[in-house]
């Protein structure tokens, strides 16, 4: 076994130096679908064009045709080619028509949706109408060693010999039970291929012509009689001969035979529809048992069927049920058109009963699992009576062919095994996909999307060393980033003790208006809402169903009916998509609106905060008398409205100016302009968890998880419990009078040990022996302002209480000890906020 791929069970191997493809999806709209590019679909998918339909033909073979590329429709062998020719052209010039060949419709969904596989492309395509010109798979016949190479199906010998000019054998036996056989032969012959004898099941052939045509050219036929053993040559590898014996009955044969030498025999039993995609629209799959003919009936309104698939094998008929259904899509589609004649179509295909019984066995019904016709009998008389239940029992069908071949022989011996018709067994349900597809052609394109914001240039101009923030690219830090941790302490020194500038515009923007929006955010958060003044901010926590916290933000109340409400830069959408399926059930009165690409926003925050604003800023007054912490104000600058908070996120005296994304960068630009008098420079996202890790905020999905409720997020000041009811209320209650078993705390380590990373598992203890895990890190970094390894984990609750020492695992399995410290880590009374 090489080392490139690990052993499986089943058919294939693991290759585990595979490198993914580039795959993708694209959207298809037309008036009418056409499946199978054989006469029939050619000839509907002309009728449709050539009455304004906007058509699709879609076909898995590379080449236009179908059957018409391999199979022999005349003594002469003629016009097969000729009629492929005169059809292909007018289909590819047809200005109409769109064609996807080397392309599978692996499935039929509702109201004609289609889901076309084409190399790494999935088309996802809906049609108005949709016609299934799919063909028919050709049967074998059940025989002894009907397995052995060399013994093929009479269309495999015919593809071989006309779409890829290989000489199939140099001695063949024809195996027939329909007129196709005789084709057959004539094709063999015409390439080289010495005929033996055809073995025609039947008692005459239906087609005198073909007949004679087969004598003069100096083959024997042998009517009823069947091939009923083939025999192996010496090393077991090929074909060497057939056994032919007369049939006496249905399914037996005479006792002896005659042995015939041959290197191929041909199988032309008869053929069943291309029924799963009807199928999976409803479709009901008929036989009859005199006749051997199938039908398909029960089908939806705007689906039709034609040719073969429609039990129409007569070519000239082929094609006429063709433009029939084309009539048929048009009609429903008000498109005018001239009828077609009725179908007409007497060619008989299928031998009543091609399976004859070996006493031997290795009669294989199906090929694909090794099945012979005792085994589907046995199954019946286990009391397996229903045809799914044989396939459950038996696996037949489940292989690489999905019953292709089997789910016919199938049928007829569970029939006649529970004394009953093939209709009224069925065959087995067809689901999609059709063919095997790839999980890749269901994810479709390997991308990463990503929105830029209005400053984005800017900040490439400034050195910034982008990364993502979910779809957004944010600056990490301004800096080469082999600096990166010098870089980062510079920015937060900067914000400490002077003023710095952060692009946020990527926090997510909710509008919540109407009469009724006090109420509705009152319901979404944990805080309350209805009292909350007008002009100012308050933090707001979103917990799901279960307690957990999954969001959090600020709500500015604007007016009496009107909320601004931020949200995480990678929540913002879920959270929006939860307020308008919360507001469906409640029906209050409300407008909500997702505009986070409406707006844009920075942060300007530091000491020297005020003084950088009020040189941009003339109509709002600043002081912290008028413009207080947590308050919410309008203004404008250079003329631009702009709507601005005071919070503090960072720990330091900061204002977030939200504007319209339009004049983002403009408003940048005068903000940095007026800064540069302080000697003020942006700061990147690295730089802002730093300081807010600093002053202990979390950082919602990196310091949760999805069993974090807030009282282990020590946010219990954040519930309101008086009121009534929010999102989690009756979950949040019971999971915080559960006993805890854990804590997210801060903790603090010298600056001289191993500083751990955001994932390191915290341990119960630090002997070695004892290994059980309470909890992670959730964030850490060495902070320049506090002079020590700083972070954020979660611990075992009895690790919880400040002064408590507990061990860490790093890099290289070393422990470190950290102490749990009482946060925030800086600036505990929040003076800073303050600033005169």
């Amino acid at each position: 076994m090489g080392t490139s791929y690990s052993k499986k069970a089943g058919l294939g191997f693991a290759d585990l130096t595979f490198t993914p493809i580039y795959h993708d999806k694209s959207y298809l709209f037309h008036d009418v679908a056409v499946i199978g590019a054989g006469p029939a679909g050619l000839a509907a998918s002309l009728k449709a064009a050539d009455a304004g339909a906007n058509v699709l033909l879609v076909d898995e073979n590379p080449m236009l045709g179908g059957a018409l590329t391999y199979h022999r429709f005349d003594v002469a062998g003629v016009r097969a080619a000729e009629l492929r020719e005169q059809l292909t052209a007018k289909v590819r010039h047809h200005k109409n028509i769109t064609v996807l060949n080397s392309a599978t419709c692996n499935g039929w969904f509702t109201d004609n949706y289609l889901p076309v596989i084409q190399g790494n492309r999935m088309y996802k395509v809906r049609a108005k109408q949709c016609i299934v010109a799919s063909g028919a798979f050709e049967q074998h016949v059940v025989f002894r060693n009907n397995d052995i190479p060399g013994v093929v199906m009479s269309s495999a010998a015919m593809r071989l010999m006309t779409q890829y000019a290989i000489k199939p054998a140099n001695k063949a036996v024809v195996l027939a039970g329909n007129d196709d056989g005789y084709l057959c032969a004539l094709e063999l012959l015409k390439n080289g291929v010495e005929v033996a004898v055809i073995v025609d099941m039947r008692s005459q052939s239906s087609d005198p012509l073909l007949h004679s045509a087969v004598i003069e050219k100096g083959i024997n036929v042998l009517f009823n009689s069947t091939v009923y053993e083939a025999l192996p040559s010496t090393d077991k590898k090929r074909l060497a001969a057939v056994q032919v014996h007369a049939i006496t009955g249905r399914g037996k044969v005479a006792a002896t035979g005659v042995t015939i030498p041959c290197d191929l025999l041909c199988m032309s039993a008869g053929y069943m529809p291309v029924y799963q995609l009807l199928c999976q629209a409803g479709a009901k799959l008929s036989y009859d048992d005199d006749s051997a003919r199938f039908a398909l009936t029960n089908l939806p309104k705007n689906l039709h069927v034609a040719g073969s698939a429609n039990g129409v094998h007569e070519l000239d008929a082929v094609i006429n049920d063709g433009e029939l259904a084309a009539y048929t899509s048009l009609t429903l589609l008000g498109l005018a058109s001239d009828e077609p004649q009725p179908v007409t179509c007497n060619k008989q295909t299928n031998f009543p009963w091609p399976i004859f019984s070996h006493p031997k066995g290795k009669d294989f019904v199906d090929f694909d699992e090794d099945l012979q016709s005792k085994d589907i009998v046995n199954a019946t008389r286990l009391g397996y009576r229903d045809v799914q239940l044989v396939k459950r029992f038996s696996t037949v069908g489940m292989g690489p062919s999905q019953g292709r071949h089997s789910a016919l022989p199938t049928a007829r011996l569970v029939a006649d095994a529970t004394n009953r018709t093939v209709t009224e067994t069925g065959v087995t349900t067809a689901r999609p996909p059709f063919v095997p597809e790839k999980l890749s052609h269901i994810a479709g394109r390997i991308f990463n999307p990503y929105k830029l914001t209005p400053m984005h240039q800017k900040h490439l101009e400034l050195g910034a060393h982008m990364i993502p923030a979910g779809i957004w690219q944010r600056p990490a830090y301004y800096g080469n980033p082999i600096d990166r941790d010098k870089v980062v302490q510079q920015e937060v020194e900067m914000v400490r003790n002077a003023v710095g500038i952060i692009d946020v515009s990527t926090l997510g923007g909710l509008e919540v208006r109407g009469p009724d929006a006090a109420e509705f955010v009152n319901r979404i958060y944990t805080f309350g809402f209805l009292k909350q003044p007008v002009g100012k901010t308050r933090y707001a926590i979103l917990t799901n169903e279960q307690g957990v916290v999954v969001d959090d933000g600020v709500s500015c109340r604007i007016g009496e009916d009107h909320f601004y409400i931020t949200a995480t830069t990678g929540g913002v959408d879920a959270v929006y998509r939860e307020m308008t399926k919360w507001n469906a059930q409640w029906r209050l009165s409300v407008d909500i609106a997702n505009v986070t690409s409406a707006f844009s926003a920075v942060n300007v925050a530091g000491p020297l905060a005020r003084k950088v604003l009020s040189k941009v800023c003339f109509d709002v007054d600043l002081s912290n008398e008028s413009f207080p912490y947590l308050a919410y104000r309008e203004g404008t600058i250079e003329g631009v409205p702009i709507r601005l908070l005071r919070v503090g996120f960072v720990g330091e005296l900061g204002y977030e100016i939200h504007m319209p994304s339009l004049f983002g960068a403009t408003i940048w630009d005068a903000l940095m302009a007026a800064g540069s008098e302080f000697n003020m420079k942006p700061f990147g996202v690295e730089s802002q968890r730093l300081l807010r890790l600093e002053k202990g905020h979390i950082i919602v999905s990196q310091d949760t998880d999805g069993m974090s409720h807030p009282g282990e997020l020590s946010l219990n000041w954040a519930i309101n419990r008086k009121k009534p009811f929010f999102i989690g209320r009756r979950s949040v209650d019971i999971v915080m009078e559960r006993q805890q078993t854990r804590k997210l705390v801060g903790f603090k380590l010298s600056s001289e040990s191993c500083r751990p990373k955001e994932g390191h598992i915290v341990l119960a203890s630090s002997d070695q022996k004892d290994c059980a895990i309470t909890g992670n890190v959730t964030s850490s970094e060495y902070s320049t302002t506090i002079g020590a390894n700083i972070g954020l984990a979660y611990v075992g609750i009895e690790q919880k209480e400040v002064g408590c020492k507990f061990p860490i695992r790093v890099d290289n399995g070393e422990i470190v000890m950290a102490e749990v410290v009482q946060l925030p880590f800086y600036d505990a009374n929040n003076s800073r906020q303050e600033v005169i």
